[in-house]
């Protein structure tokens, strides 16, 4: 009897992966800070019915840019989803699965 191998987590098929130093989004915990280093969906993710192009635009729109600063600053109870963010001088909630297209580059210092 052949035994089915295990999936893969829905972050494992995003690529380019996160460098040292580098986290996506969506593996952060409470707490972890630093500066975006890149926003982007790969093309064959759909999340919700919306494409990638679509994504991508609505989480720049809210202003995960490429060198703002961010930190984890809230965590839901259940599978700390969703989570709230510092971002540069606003507050932003969003799912994790969406957290996973945002690469951060962490940092020591605090955002402020």
């Amino acid at each position: 009897m052949d035994v089915p191998a295990p999936l893969a987590p829905p972050h494992a098929s995003l690529a380019p992966g996160p460098a040292p130093g580098e986290v996506r989004l969506s593996q952060a915990r409470l707490g972890d800070r630093g500066i975006i280093g890149s926003v982007g969906a790969p093309a064959d993710q759909g999340r919700g019915g919306l494409d990638a192009d679509e994504l991508e635009r609505r989480l720049l729109e809210l202003g995960f840019v490429e060198g703002a600063r961010l930190e984890v600053i809230h965590e839901g109870a259940l599978g700390h989803d969703p989570i709230a963010v510092r971002l540069d001088d606003m507050r932003v909630a969003l799912r994790r699965r969406d957290g996973a297209n945002i690469i951060i580059v962490l940092t020591p210092e605090p955002v402020a």
